[in-house]
């Protein structure tokens, strides 16, 4: 097995400057990541502990032994569009089984050195599966936002309008829903409000949010769900679920897994070297990163948590905090342990309708509408792949959105090709 898909001492700059850096852009992300795992949780089905524990573990694993400097990785919108019919299925039971082979099927990905290979994803179809996971995200959120069960159903666009036509007729929880109308007002106008009174102290939007309707709630004393309890507890073994029994069956499911976790953790890892302008020397290393992938998502499986990928949101907000090295990542993980150990009581309080809110504002800040207008301005053909793999992203599912996409972008560009040979 080759030495560089192990962790090594160039890895870490401890330097005081750099690990200040580190330390001030992991707590940041911490913040960010507590609601985002939590809601991913409760969205895949499973709960908001596996979710937070997935964070932890995952985020720590992928850390220490993945291909990237910024990556921050843990539960995400694109996994729990495909764990939600899983668990549907075959029930939570099925999870240690499918995250174990899962994961190891990400890491003979990195052993055969497939890494090159998935990085050559057109970035007209990472767009437009981008766009889609950004609004399956928000349409997963309207049982929690409306206060009622989802609808039957596994499309998230079919589930969403269900849930909307049972709440029209059970009556809006209009409580339920200012909650998260509150949450969104504040984690939007927060930038400028701190601004306005000149607070230069980073607090992100989304733990201000959260504190804000924690306390609107409380004093109101509204009548809102909450996540539920957080056991005092990093995760439990789950290896006992496993049954070789259901191997022919999970198989293809963990297939899919595998192929969303190499695929999301690479494509967030190069979106992180863009937005920094890494050198050439300094990239990421692909096959390094689904190695730590694979290995976290195996692990956090069988430990109470899920499978897990490197997280677009997270990673860019580490970015954005001046992250040096993966220590930020590091300490984001260690920092939700200790919200686990210590917070958790206090974090079982946080109403439900505030995690939705605070997810219908990440997958704007994932739509990002104002680079989704450049590049929908950029070529037709390109415009053409990025909507097509938007729309089949979610009329769909991920792999299909994806699989279309390229299809797609190769069509058109040997049709072009052919044009040009012509003239």
């Amino acid at each position: 097995m080759p030495n560089r898909l192990f962790p090594h001492r160039g890895d870490y700059q401890l330097d005081k400057r750099t690990f200040s850096k580190d330390l001030v852009a992991g707590l940041t992300v911490a913040v960010v990541a507590l609601p985002l795992a939590l809601g991913f949780g409760i969205t895949s089905g499973a709960s908001a502990a596996a979710g937070l524990t997935t964070a932890i573990i995952a985020g720590f694993i992928a850390a220490v032994f993945g291909g990237s400097k910024y990556q921050v990785s843990g539960p995400t919108g694109a996994m729990t569009v495909v764990l939600l019919p899983i668990v549907h299925h075959y029930g939570i039971k099925a999870i240690p089984f499918l995250g174990l082979i899962a994961g190891a099927m990400v890491i003979a990905m990195g052993l055969l050195k497939l890494g090159a290979v998935i990085n050559r994803v057109p970035w007209s179809v990472v767009e437009g599966f981008t766009v889609g996971i950004a609004f399956v995200i928000a349409l997963q959120q309207i049982p929690l936002a409306l206060g009622i069960p989802k609808a039957e159903g596994e499309r998230s666009l079919f589930v969403a309008w269900g849930t909307i036509k049972n709440a029209i007729s059970a009556g809006i929880h209009w409580q339920t829903l200012s909650v998260v109308v509150l949450t969104l007002a504040v984690k939007f106008a927060h930038p400028h409000l701190f601004k306005l009174l000149r607070i230069r102290i980073h607090i992100p939007a989304s733990f201000v949010a959260i504190v804000t309707a924690l306390i609107v709630v409380q004093v109101l004393s509204l009548d809102v769900a909450t996540i539920g309890d957080i056991p005092r507890s990093l995760g439990s073994w789950r290896g006992s679920d496993i049954a070789l029994a259901d191997i022919p069956h999970l198989l293809w499911p963990a297939f899919l897994i595998a192929l969303l976790c190499a695929i999301e953790s690479l494509l967030s890892a190069r979106v992180a070297d863009g937005m920094v302008k890494t050198a050439h020397a300094d990239r990421y290393n692909p096959n390094r990163e689904l190695f730590g992938q694979g290995l976290a998502t195996s692990i956090a499986s069988v430990f109470g948590g899920l499978p897990a990928t490197g997280a677009i949101a997270r990673t860019s907000v580490n970015v954005r905090a001046q992250a040096k090295t993966r220590m930020a990542a590091i300490i984001h993980a260690v920092t939700l342990l200790f919200i686990a150990l210590i917070a958790a009581p206090w974090v079982s309080h946080i109403p439900a309708p505030a995690i939705a809110g605070v997810l219908i504002g990440t997958s704007y800040r994932i739509l990002n509408p104002r680079s989704l207008k450049e590049s929908l301005q950029t070529t037709k053909r390109e415009a053409t792949v990025l909507v097509t793999t938007a729309v089949a992203t979610l009329a769909i599912d991920l792999i299909w959105g994806i699989a279309i996409g390229i299809v797609l972008y190769g069509a058109l560009h040997a049709k072009n090709s052919k044009s040009k040979k012509s003239a």
